[in-house]
Parts: structure tokens; C-alpha cells; sequence
């Protein structure tokens, strides 16, 4: 079996996880996967994030086609987010990290 090109793949994978590695923006992901939230709600389901943080980390996957603003009833103060198709391929991964979490030891392997 052949290797890949690894200069291509090596580059897109270190990209996608810097991006996703970046505070809070797994936690941001893992909040929406059940549904649509309010920033509210998220901002709730996130003990410790900052409004400025969270607004930050919103516009980024925003931007990055992993979720959709959705403005409520034609007022720029009430917004829904979702995760688009792209941003639900996450559930998978999620999952997988999940289950690799509780195969491991996990508080072992953090510890310094």
C-alpha cells in the first residue's frame, strides 16, 4: 500500500485542526449539534467563554460555512444559530473523540 502525498494532505489536515483546536470552537460545535440556539443559549451552555470570545468564534465558523446566523423576526438583536451540512460532519468526529476519552485515561494522559 502507498503512502499518500503527504505534502497536500499533511498542510489540509494541520489546517483543519488548528482551526477546530481553537478555544471553545469544539464546545461551540457540540452545543449546536442538537439544534438551532439562541447566542443566549450558548453563551449558557459554555460556563467560561467570554461574550467577546463567543461572538468571535460565531463570525469564524460563520464564515467558515460550519454555521448559519439566522436573523428572528426581522431584528438585527435576535439571532438563531445552526450548524449547515458541513458543520454537522462534526458529529462524527465528536463522537469519536468521545469514545476515545472514555477507552482512555484520559485525566492521566493530560497531567503534567
Amino acid at each position: 500500500m502507498t503512502q499518500p502525498n503527504c505534502s497536500h494532505i499533511c498542510s489540509s489536515y494541520h489546517q483543519a485542526i488548528e482551526f477546530i483546536g481553537k478555544r471553545w470552537m469544539g464546545m461551540i460545535i457540540y452545543t449546536l449539534l442538537p439544534g438551532p440556539k439562541r447566542y443566549h443559549e450558548i453563551h449558557a451552555a459554555i460556563p467560561g467563554i467570554s461574550d467577546r470570545l463567543l461572538t468571535e468564534r460565531l463570525n469564524e465558523l460563520v464564515d467558515a460555512g460550519l454555521i448559519n446566523k439566522k436573523f428572528i423576526d426581522c431584528s438585527i438583536k435576535k439571532v438563531e444559530y445552526e450548524l449547515t451540512p458541513n458543520g454537522l460532519a462534526f458529529q462524527e468526529v465528536i463522537r469519536s473523540i468521545q469514545k476515545w476519552i472514555d477507552l482512555c485515561d484520559f485525566e492521566k494522559i493530560t497531567k503534567k
